[in-house]
Order: C-alpha cells, then sequence, then structure tokens
C-alpha cells in the first residue's frame, strides 16, 4: 500500500483501517508523512514503512493520491488498485482499478464504507484514526458534506467516542519552526486584486500548507504557496469557502496547470496542490495568474 509523499492524517488513517482489516499489507510511506501524521502515528501506533524498495509486492493499493506524480518512486501502475477522492484524473487510466468518488470530503469515509461493505469491523483506536482524517481533511468541518457528518456520527456512535476524544488525538499546536515559516511566508507575500477579492503567493521551505491558512486569515481569497528543492517545487494551495460557492475548484485549476506544465496537480475544491520539476516562482505565477482569470470570468458570468 502506497501514500503520497508527506502523507497527511486522512491517508495514513485510511491505510491504518485497511492494515488492520488486512494485516499482511504493508504501508508504504517513500515520501514520508508530515508533522501531524507522525504525531498520529506514534499516538495510534501505526507501522509505516519509509523504504519500500525492500518490499516484495504482488499488487499495489494506492490511497488518497490525486495523481501519480504525488507518488515518491517509481511503481508499476499495472498491478496497482487507486482509491481517492479528489477530482478525477485521467493519468490514473495505466492502473489496473481507479476508484474515485470526488463526491466524498475524505478518503476516511470511502474506506470506512468499503469495508462495512465486506463485513470489516473496525477496532477503536482504528474508528479514532479515521475520525481525525475526516476533521482534518475537511478543514475541521469548514468543507464538510452533509455524509461527511453521517459518518462521523455513526462512528462516534459505534464506538462510544466523544468529539473531544477525536479533537485531542494529537497536540496540533504549530512548533517554532512551524511559527517561523508562518511570519517568513507573511514577509514574502505578493498579491493581486481582482474585483472584491484578493490572491495571493508566497515562498518558504517548509510547512506550505500551514503558510496558506494563515495567509487566508491575513485577508487573502485565494493562496499559493511554494517551496523550492534543487530542480522540483511543491505548491500548496487554499481558497475559503465563500470562493468555493462562487465556483472555484483549486483541485481542477492545478490538474489544468500540471497538464499545461507536464506536472502533477489536483486536489479539492478548497484545498489542493501541484508538485513537479521546475521553478517554483514561475509556476506560482502561472498558478495565480489562472485563479485571477477564473475569478474575472465568475464575476463576469454573475453580473448578467
Amino acid at each position: 500500500m502506497l501514500l503520497h509523499g508527506n502523507a497527511d492524517a486522512d491517508a495514513l488513517a485510511s491505510a491504518f483501517a485497511i492494515q488492520n482489516a488486512f494485516p499482511n499489507v504493508t504501508v508504504g510511506t517513500p515520501g514520508g508523512l508530515d508533522r501531524i501524521s507522525k504525531l498520529v502515528a506514534k499516538e495510534l501506533d501505526i507501522k509505516t514503512q519509509d523504504n519500500v524498495d525492500a518490499v516484495v509486492a504482488k499488487r499495489l493499493l494506492i490511497l488518497d493520491t490525486s495523481g501519480p506524480e504525488q507518488l515518491t518512486g517509481e511503481f508499476d501502475l499495472a498491478k496497482a488498485l487507486v482509491i481517492d477522492h479528489h477530482a478525477r484524473n485521467d493519468k490514473w487510466s495505466a492502473a489496473m482499478m481507479y476508484y474515485c468518488d470526488d463526491s466524498r470530503s475524505s478518503c476516511s469515509e470511502i474506506i470506512f464504507e468499503l469495508l462495512k461493505s465486506v463485513g470489516k469491523s473496525t477496532r477503536r483506536e482504528v474508528a479514532l484514526g479515521l475520525l481525525f482524517g475526516m476533521l482534518t481533511d475537511t478543514g475541521y468541518f469548514k468543507f464538510a458534506r452533509p455524509s461527511t457528518l453521517v459518518t462521523f456520527s455513526e462512528l462516534m456512535s459505534a464506538h462510544n467516542i466523544q468529539m473531544d476524544e477525536v479533537m485531542n488525538l494529537v497536540d496540533a499546536e504549530a512548533d517554532i519552526s512551524e511559527r517561523i515559516s508562518q511570519l517568513k511566508g507573511a514577509q514574502r507575500l505578493r498579491y493581486w486584486k481582482v474585483g472584491e477579492h484578493i490572491v495571493a503567493i508566497s515562498q518558504g521551505s517548509a510547512f506550505e500548507a500551514s503558510v496558506c491558512k494563515v495567509l487566508l486569515s491575513l485577508g487573502a481569497d485565494i493562496v499559493f504557496v511554494g517551496s523550492q528543492r534543487d530542480n522540483r517545487f511543491r505548491i500548496s494551495a487554499r481558497a475559503t469557502q465563500a470562493m468555493v460557492r462562487k465556483g472555484i475548484h483549486l483541485g481542477k485549476l492545478l490538474g489544468a496547470v500540471g497538464s499545461e506544465t507536464a506536472n502533477g496537480g489536483g486536489g479539492h475544491p478548497g484545498a489542493a496542490g501541484i508538485t513537479g520539476i521546475g521553478d517554483v516562482e514561475a509556476m506560482l505565477n502561472i498558478s495565480a495568474e489562472h485563479a485571477m482569470k477564473l475569478l474575472r470570468k465568475l464575476d463576469s458570468s454573475g453580473d448578467r
């Protein structure tokens, strides 16, 4: 089983649930875990394997990954099963099976429903992980759909889990290095005004998603934050819920940028990312230009 690079809590929880249902499964994280996922893995005693080269796999299960470019390493997609909830991506056409339900707010919901459909029960620790995956992938319910809340309530009731147990599963407070990244992101901010909306970009070296959230809190409507590592770049994008209701879909927007630049982008309406080879400043400018064009188009159609 493989997770995307810098795997988040939703991806890890989904893998944990499958690993508990099918014990002979190895959770491969060649691109590592993000800070919160590392805390979740420690709290719930989730075993992962960073070095997957030595793992002999008859079949691969790829979870919560919007496109092949989000994986670290080379893998045979012809023997891969892909389960995802981001915007559909034709780049998975080489996979043996591709199941994508983009009506779901998190991959944890899909995995819970699939396991339930084949009679696989979840332990309490697994339920906690899935609940935390749903919670974080919906921005603590800001981007949750009604079906998310139904599934969340079902899992809580089945295991007598209280809300504070989920909220306090790990200490999510930002450490000093993350706070410094947030300050540097604000310091390097550039923005454009499009009608009554603001599109912003910034650069850093880490914690791109965290910096995005801070810049939204400062007043931006759509934010792109990127980092450069040698010839590779990584960009996280976030939009307010008001922008999503207006018609912004960052996953589709960055998917288009990825196709245009031979890179891999995708994600949710309000949260997405793109990675690949190139200059991060150029990619940030391209992403911002796409967002501004879309905003102008939406504003124009709304005036009619």
